[in-house]
């Protein structure tokens, strides 16, 4: 899958972009990430970006000519790739929109910056726009980052294991059950007995049990939505019937 970014600050994407999973999933041609730098299509000699908002007011917006001529000269002027402005006035970015945009063989991130874009960028270039949470950052750039982690591990082949994304908090509209790993006993807090057990179909059981568990307690909005079956209901009224001791 490609990714092409578009930035006023291309130096932050690499330290995080080549290492670990992301770097190994480059190094195997499974996701190609490419930064380009919007000043390098600004035409005058100080290479300007932005400039004072008309009708006055605080800060700097980002300006218009740059943005459409590097996203232009990069993608072409047609193009059926998703162009995303990253924005805190875009849909939240969820699971779901992830599981959404992999589908897509290419994507095109813009990270605003300053007080914002030239609203003609908006209007006419942007296709998609995204927040990653009802608060402001100082730039797209992070949740660029986001989004390209986030999409990536839904990609066959970047997690070692197969399965490992469909497991995931949220990937089942659940959040994931607790994890454990050696030793078995740490200053007497042990591990559950059933998971050394070797009996996978109730291990199989127990964290799902485990996943309603933390949901109700912990995000119970998300039991709205999430594809529950019978079973699942009669645990949940079973846990609803401890009270407080979820």
């Amino acid at each position: 899958m490609e990714f092409d970014v578009f930035t006023l600050l291309p130096e932050v994407f690499p330290p995080y972009l080549n290492s670990s999973i992301l770097n190994r999933a480059s190094q195997h041609g499974l996701i190609d990430v490419r930064i380009h730098n919007i000043r390098d299509w600004a035409t005058d000699k100080h290479h300007v970006t932005d400039d004072e908002p008309y009708g006055g007011g605080g800060g700097m917006v980002m300006k218009v000519e740059p943005v459409f001529a590097a996203v232009e000269s990069v993608l072409g002027p047609e193009t059926g790739c998703p162009i995303i402005l990253l924005t805190p006035q875009g849909r939240v970015f969820s699971q779901k929109i992830a599981m959404e945009l992999v589908r897509n063989a290419r994507l095109a991130l813009i990270c605003g910056r300053y007080e914002g874009v030239d609203e003609r960028i908006r209007e006419h270039l942007v296709t998609d726009e995204i927040s990653i949470g009802d608060y402001v950052l100082t730039g797209g750039e992070l949740p660029a980052l986001i989004l390209i982690d986030a999409i990536s591990r839904l990609i066959p082949g970047v997690l070692g294991d197969p399965d490992g994304a469909m497991d995931d908090s949220h990937a089942t509209g659940l959040l994931e059950y607790p994890h454990y790993t050696r030793p078995a006993e740490f200053r007497g807090w042990d591990v559950p007995e059933i998971l050394l057990s070797g009996d996978h179909a109730k291990i199989q059981k127990w964290r799902r049990e485990q996943s309603l568990r933390r949901t109700l307690k912990r995000r119970p909005d998300l039991l709205e939505s999430a594809p529950l079956n019978e079973m699942d209901r009669k645990v949940l009224k079973k846990i609803e019937g401890e009270g407080d001791n979820l």
